[in-house]
């Protein structure tokens, strides 16, 4: 009896409901991996009883919201007999979770990709909330922040929504910087009295989002019912001071969709001028890691459902891969790649826009004296030449344009295109009162 104990399976003995509840207890996708590495027995009852995803719920109940889970190989599907579906999800979940608790990931760095819309602005575009992507108080010389509407109600709620980097990231700080008015008497500082964050994504498919062109769209797209929130967070006090607060998650969060809501609770400051309420802002940051192009969601109806892609191929390609289409490559590979390429020329591009614009007195810590006497070398003629630069880079932009119909969609041509972009941008950035119409412009001509 004893000889048949040794030479049978464990897990043979104790009977598959007990052999889930012990496995249940595992709290480690490496863990669980390993088990389902034992035998085929204990493969087989790991990736049955569906355990990776149920450890991956635990770790980040946002999953709970996604409806479906597929692979998605690089070469077109083989004709072989498609494999079970307990195995795919064993896969995708096992690598998700390890992702999500992975020590050798990168460190947080800032997500934001662009704005989608706040929930009042006092003076649009002047205080459209795309001024707090910028670090510094005074851009151009003009203060640069988002200011809320006024309210007579110091309970009055606002909030700001924004576009992250990639359609799945792990989010685990949240840093906002309230805006004090140093041209108002006293200083005031336009703080909120707590704040709370959402995260989710659009119940439309990508592309369907409006893009903010006056302040009626810019509370439209803003609109709560537009989006599915999969997390938020427990409200946090806001200090009245002129600094970056940062306010740490109580875990980090499985953003799947990349749409953070920013909600600012209560006021504290009134208006001299007109003794109401406002709230400002002159800076936010979400930080935290992607986990694109390996994971990326897809949105499958207006319903808010999301279908979680997984790309294995993608694990072991350089940047240079990416910028390369394949001619046998799979119609969704190709697809899902495109897409990631898109959005990491967006943010290339944005990143572009937001480097600071330097003038003849700030170029390497050049004084209005040390101008006068034209000391550093930087005459008038120099900065003709340097308008005269990027006036030439505008318009090889303008002629590229009217080339754009019979541009490739990837490729050289596009990815010119795209420097001309950056460059017209930054070119802007000189010129605020175009800034705004030149951004829309350039957004329906690249990414529509």
């Amino acid at each position: 009896m004893a000889e048949e104990c040794c030479s049978a399976d464990l897990l043979e003995w104790i009977g598959p409901d007990v052999s889930a509840c012990v496995f249940s207890r595992l709290d480690h996708p490496a863990d669980l991996v390993r088990a389902a590495a034992v035998s085929r027995t204990w493969r087989r009852c790991v990736v049955e009883s569906g355990l990776s995803k149920s450890l991956c719920l635990r770790l980040c109940p946002e999953v709970a919201t996604v409806a479906a889970a597929a692979e998605v190989s690089r070469s077109p599907p083989s004709t072989a007999a498609p494999e079970s579906g307990y195995e795919r999800d064993y896969r995708i979940y096992s690598n998700l979770a390890g992702a999500y608790v992975s020590d050798s990931a990168e460190p947080s760095a800032e997500c934001i990709l662009d704005c989608i819309g706040a929930s009042s602005t006092d003076d649009f575009p002047a205080e459209t909330m795309e001024n707090t992507l910028d670090e510094e108080e005074i851009i151009n010389f003009r203060p640069s922040y988002w200011s809320s509407g006024g309210a007579d109600d110091p309970e009055a709620p606002e909030s700001l929504t924004y576009r992250l980097n990639s359609d799945i990231c792990i989010v685990d700080e949240i840093r906002v910087r309230p805006y004090q008015a140093f041209f108002q008497d006293g200083d005031p500082i336009y703080s909120s009295k707590m704040v709370r964050f959402q995260m989710g994504h659009y119940k439309l498919p990508r592309g369907s989002e409006t893009f903010v062109m006056d302040d009626y769209e810019n509370k439209m797209v803003n609109a709560d019912e537009k989006y599915t929130w999969t997390y938020t967070s427990p409200a946090f006090p806001m200090l009245q001071k002129n600094e970056l607060q940062s306010f740490k998650l109580p875990r980090p969060v499985l953003c799947i969709g990349g749409v953070v809501m920013i909600e600012l609770l209560g006021r504290v400051q009134k208006q001299e001028a007109d003794d109401m309420y406002y709230i400002c802002v002159c800076h936010a940051e979400v930080m935290g890691r992607s986990l694109s192009p390996l994971f990326m969601v897809e949105i499958s109806d207006p319903e808010g459902y999301s279908i979680l892609k997984y790309l294995p191929g993608a694990k072991d390609l350089s940047i240079d891969d990416f910028l390369q289409d394949d001619t046998k490559d799979s119609p969704e590979w190709h697809y899902l790649v495109d897409r990631y390429r898109q959005m990491n020329h967006r943010a290339v591009v944005v990143s572009a826009l937001l480097e600071p614009v330097h003038y003849m007195h700030d170029i390497g810590g050049i004084s209005d004296d040390d101008h006068e006497d034209d000391v550093g070398g930087i005459s008038d003629d120099d900065h003709e030449d340097d308008f005269s630069e990027h006036l030439g880079t505008l318009q090889a932009f303008v002629a590229s344009i009217s080339e754009a119909s019979v541009l490739e969609p990837r490729g050289p041509d596009r990815d010119k295109l795209l420097l001309w972009f950056a460059t017209l941008l930054k070119l802007a950035r000189v010129f605020s009162c175009v800034f705004r119409l030149v951004v829309n412009i350039c957004h329906i001509l690249l990414f529509k």
